[in-house]
């Protein structure tokens, strides 16, 4: 990615070993509290298309997703095997670490949507996952970054970690902007009282991108 516009070892995390390696241990625990967790599902009821095509980017065993919702395809793409067998909400799965091969392995304009929650921290190559988002999302269609401020420090990129929340949601719109082919991004703070912090970040595929 352009590395350009970030100070030196902003994409450094303290354990630079295997992702396989941390990962391959199941988690099947949230990283979110329930009402935050609620509020995100409330975010997607309200943005996502009906019988839309729908991505969930760094996956695992739970997507938040509306149980009520329909959509005609919600493809997981994680780094867990057994999470995502448990996720009873993807219709089909992928392994596949981002952060070794950032393209996304899935034909152009397949999806209507991508939605990642509270992983974006992690990627260490985020503007080529950006632009391969944007390559997989048909016309129009709408990604959505939710951030809250768990983490897991060890696997959080070094400048994530330096940066308050406003910063945070700056860096993710910067990414959008840097990736290219993307209407300006906008944000949503969905915040409840006396629980996790959460703000959604969210651009479409920009017209004749």
């Amino acid at each position: 990615m352009p590395l350009a516009p970030f100070p030196p070892h902003f994409f450094d995390r303290l354990d630079a070993s295997d992702d396989g390696d941390f990962y391959g241990e199941p988690r099947l625990v949230t990283h979110i509290d329930d009402a935050t967790i609620a509020a995100l599902t409330h975010v997607y009821r309200e943005m996502l298309p009906a019988n839309a095509g729908v991505l969930d980017l760094m996956s695992s065993w739970v997507s938040h997703l509306p149980a009520d919702g329909h959509y005609r395809r919600v493809a997981g793409l994680g780094m867990n095997v057994h999470e995502l067998e448990h996720n009873p909400q993807l219709t089909d799965f992928v392994v596949h670490d981002l952060n070794a091969t950032p393209e996304l392995p899935y034909p152009a304009d397949t999806f209507d949507a991508v939605v990642n929650a509270v992983s974006v921290q992690y990627l260490t190559h985020p503007v080529e996952v950006f632009a391969s988002m944007r390559r997989v999302l048909a016309p129009s269609g709408i990604a959505l970054v939710a951030i809250s401020h768990r983490m897991f420090p060890t696997k959080a990129i070094l400048g994530w970690q330096a940066l308050d929340s406003a910063s945070r949601i700056q860096l993710v719109q910067f990414y959008f902007q840097l990736a290219g082919g993307w209407e300006a991004a906008r944000v949503v703070d969905r915040s409840p009282a006396h629980a996790d912090p959460l703000w959604v970040i969210f651009a479409r595929r920009a017209s004749g991108c």
